[in-house]
């Protein structure tokens, strides 16, 4: 699936993506992109409760993008397991090959 689907930049030269949250899963990690939604599929140990799911989602694409955490932000979905996360100081192409190395996907 084209990172298109799931990235997209911001009139401040930001990248948001989609994300679906799995909480409370017995590993946490990148799982895929979930071609039917269009969004990448997120699993965190975390239970969603008080934010701690959102933490956690946080922290698992700050490892996985290898960018710092404040440079994330959750802008929609704070109650939903479908989320738009914001990235700032990275452009879409650069972010989707660092989603496609950290899924492990093939050129």
């Amino acid at each position: 699936m084209s990172a298109s689907h799931f990235l997209q930049s911001t009139l401040d030269g930001a990248v948001t993506v989609d994300i679906e949250v799995q909480p409370g899963a017995k590993r946490q990690g990148l799982l895929g992109v979930n071609e039917w939604r269009g969004c990448v599929s997120v699993a965190v140990r975390a239970q969603a409760q008080k934010g701690k799911a959102n933490n956690a989602v946080l922290h698992v694409l700050s490892t996985a993008l290898d960018v710092p955490k404040n440079q994330l932000k959750i802008i929609s979905g704070l109650t939903s397991r479908m989320k738009r996360i914001r990235i700032d100081s990275m452009q879409v192409a650069e972010c989707a090959e660092r989603f496609r190395v950290s899924l492990g996907e093939e050129e």
